[in-house]
Order: structure tokens, then sequence, then C-alpha cells
């Protein structure tokens, strides 16, 4: 059976975003927004998969490495699940633009995510901050919420 799913973005949905051009290389810079782990403790008991697709140039620019960004994504997840939360994978592109098919609004890391968990993207949505998140949300027929600063401004449902 096909699984519904709530995709989320990573900056700016998830944790506090860094200043424009900036990025968030450790887990000192690393500021979960208030309430997300309360949407994502719903998500969970509603049946969704939780997937983070993010986009991480700064390990392309060689500003971070991956073990770096392993950690931060490792201690994010542990602070979602004190907090009774659980994510279920998250994807990254570390790519510059124009390189691959992973990198936001190319729909690689959804579609990687759908043969994995077998899951059906028409049921499933996409919760993000940028235009770069609706239009990947449209590319891979998904209903699209637009966030910014932990609060719902919009979005394609």
């Amino acid at each position: 059976m096909k699984r519904r799913c709530v995709f989320l973005d990573r900056d700016g949905t998830v944790n506090v975003a860094p200043p424009p051009g900036e990025y968030i290389l450790n887990r000192e810079q690393f500021r979960l927004l208030p309430g997300i782990i309360d949407w994502i403790r719903i998500f969970n008991r509603l049946g969704f998969l939780v997937v983070i697709v993010t986009n991480q140039r700064g390990i392309a620019r060689g500003l971070m490495s991956q073990e770096d960004l392993a950690e931060i994504h490792r201690q994010m997840m542990l602070e979602i699940e004190r907090g009774g939360g659980r994510i279920d994978e998250i994807l990254c592109c570390p790519h510059e633009e124009g390189v691959c098919a992973c990198r936001k609004p190319q729909p690689g890391l959804v579609l990687d995510a759908q043969a994995r968990w077998d899951i059906d993207l028409a049921s499933s949505v996409l919760i993000g901050d940028a235009e770069t998140d609706r239009e990947l949300a449209a590319r891979c027929g998904m209903g699209f919420i637009q966030v910014r600063d932990g609060h719902v401004v919009g979005g394609d449902l």
C-alpha cells in the first residue's frame, strides 16, 4: 500500500534560516523553529512519513564537510526525538546548481524517497519557504504549503 509523506524543506522551515547568501555550518548555528516539533508529531500521528529534503551547497563550496552536515542532522534528529517527533529520513543535495538531478527544484530527492518508501506523491505534501520548494512540489504532483518563520503564509493544495 502506497504511503503518504510530508516532505519538509530544512532551512527556513524546520530551523531558522541563515541570512541570505550564508550557510548553517555547524550545530551551534542550528536552531529549530518554535512549534516545528509539534507539527512533526502531528504528521507522525496521522501516519505520514516525514522526510526532510534540503539543498546544502556549502559542501560543494568547501565551507563544510559531509561529516559536519551529518553532525548537524544527528543533533537535529535527537532534539526532535526528545520532543516526541520522528523524522523518517533526511535527503540532501550537496551539489552546485546545474550539475545534478537532486538539487531542488529538480525532483531527484523526492523521486529517491518515493522509490525507497513507496510514497503516493498525489497524497503527499511539501512544506517549504522558497519558490524552489513550490516548483518542486508542482513537478512531483504534490500539494504545497508555504511557511515563513514557522507560520503558514500560503500554498497550493
